[in-house]
């Protein structure tokens, strides 16, 4: 599903370089966004590889762009980013690269910004334009600048770590995605002390993690709960089945979401997430082929226990969203531009642009008060821009209104979750009586690449009526969201 092909000239040239995520270009400069300092950009002296490009393309770009990874070329060296360099600056000023979906835009101004946003500054695109219009000078090697260390991505002192049950080949030229249903043994996560009576049959984690097995096809990879063990039947005996949009499972929990270069999913200090002990856990895999056979036998998930006693918050992964029709007071589906009945009902008709589905979902009043540690967008190839926000009952020391997330790019590629970066006695509240809104916004027709790509997946021609599912041509809105409870609230 992604577009690989790359036009390259000599650097010093300014050629056009077409959007590596296939989901067309926007105009736009990029947010300003921290990172490595440049003293070319700072003096306006000409930028060198070892002084400015070095470091920035090893803080933002080598988590993909590596021997063996899952971009399509290297910029290990200098030799390899100056090839590549008059490919950059398309992708980097629409910022479709580094990937992250997250965005400012006029009707969403989140509070807090989000951890570990790899986004570069206007000056820090500038810089590689002027690198690359130089003619991409090397600079002196004595002289450079410190690089900075990668990003540890192992999950320090993990507890457990669950491999896939079988391999599998990834061959040919279509995506491909795999649920794998794994069986834990949670033993080295169960707490033995006070709070095991609190946990019943959950266990508490602060730390989780992925390992491609084959960092050359793994593309992304979203872990479930399973507390019913219902993978096993869907899996059969050779331990996974092909899916989709989710594991195919009636309420599954989200553990994590992973992509290349992500360093460990943690939860902030003080919160330790739960998760239930019994069941399985699913691993949707997604695949991209490489072009020649290759084989995945390893990928695995690292779970690392909670061990500092009672945590001041218990946080969950929850999905809320995709909601089939219309609920009490207004609530649930809300009525759309092509409705087809009286009653709200989620169809995205064939051909449509711009065509939006919105959601009231609310709190119930009996539960808890909530903090917000961490928010996400789900949809699939036909979703081109979510939006997701909350409505307060009683606003009080907080905005009665107020955007948790924009993903106006949107691309079924490179999702993930986003941590809200302060913390968590400052976090956005929820409390019972708010709504969550959700605006999920798609492109039915043949101007979206990616809907082109799933039509002739399936042998069709011409786009047909969406509605919600787990296959490729069905669309979800939801909205993923961390939330943690103070543990004072549940022993009341």
């Amino acid at each position: 599903m992604l577009a690989l092909t790359f036009s390259l000239v000599a650097c010093g040239s300014t050629s056009e370089a077409p959007n590596r995520s296939g989901g067309g270009t926007t105009s736009g400069g990029s947010p300003n966004v921290g990172g490595s300092g440049s003293a070319g950009s700072a003096t306006g002296e000409v930028p060198t590889w070892h002084q400015d490009i070095a470091p920035l393309v090893a803080e933002r770009c080598a988590g993909c762009h590596q021997d063996g990874g899952i971009a399509p070329f290297s910029l290990q060296t200098y030799e390899q980013a100056k090839m590549w360099s008059p490919t950059f600056d398309a992708p980097l000023r629409a910022g479709t690269m580094p990937p992250f979906l997250a965005r400012e835009t006029d009707d969403c101004q989140p509070r807090f910004g989000f951890k570990d946003d790899p986004r570069l500054s206007a000056s820090q695109v500038e810089l590689f334009k002027r690198w690359n219009d130089a003619g991409c000078p090397e600079g002196d090697a004595e002289l450079a600048a410190p690089v900075p260390q990668p990003a540890e991505l192992d999950l320090a002192d993990a507890d457990l770590e669950v491999k896939i049950p079988a391999s599998v080949t990834i061959e040919g030229s279509a995506d491909k995605f795999i649920c794998f249903s794994l069986a834990p043994d949670f033993t080295p996560l169960k707490s033995t002390g006070p709070e095991a009576a609190l946990l019943g049959d959950r266990v508490l984690i602060d730390g989780a993690q992925v390992h491609p097995g084959n960092a050359a096809i793994v593309h992304h990879v979203l872990v479930y709960t399973d507390s019913a063990g219902k993978s096993a039947q869907l899996a059969g005996e050779k331990g996974y089945y092909d899916c989709f949009g989710g594991p195919q499972l009636d309420s599954p929990g989200l553990l994590m979401a992973w992509a290349p270069g992500a360093t460990p999913v943690t939860a902030p200090a003080g919160v330790a997430m739960a998760l239930p002990s019994t069941g399985r856990i699913v691993m949707q895999v997604h695949y991209h082929p490489s072009g020649a056979p290759q084989v995945d036998d390893s990928t695995s998930v690292q779970l690392r226990g909670y061990r500092a006693g009672i945590p001041d918050y218990i946080g969950t992964l929850t999905l809320i969203g995709n909601a089939r029709g219309p609920m009490a007071n207004g609530m649930g589906l809300q009525a759309g531009p092509s409705d087809s009945t009286s009653a709200p009902e989620f169809r995205i008709p064939a051909g449509a642009v711009d065509h939006t589905e919105s959601m009231l979902l609310p709190l119930p009043r009996a539960q808890a008060d909530y903090k917000l540690w961490a928010v996400g967008s789900h949809m699939h190839y036909v979703g081109t821009d979510m939006r997701i926000g909350i409505t307060r009952a009683v606003a009080g020391d907080e905005p009665a209104e107020e955007c948790l997330l924009a993903t106006p790019r949107w691309d079924f590629n490179w999702q993930r979750g986003y941590l809200l970066d302060v913390p968590i006695d400052q976090a956005p509240s929820a409390k019972g009586g708010d709504v969550f809104n959700l605006r999920c916004t798609y492109d039915n027709s043949m101007g979206n690449p990616f809907v082109q790509n799933a039509l002739a997946e399936q042998g069709l021609s011409a786009p047909r009526d969406v509605r919600l599912g787990e296959e490729t041509l069905d669309e979800m809105c939801l909205g993923i969201f961390g939330i943690a409870q103070k543990v004072s609230d549940l022993l009341k």
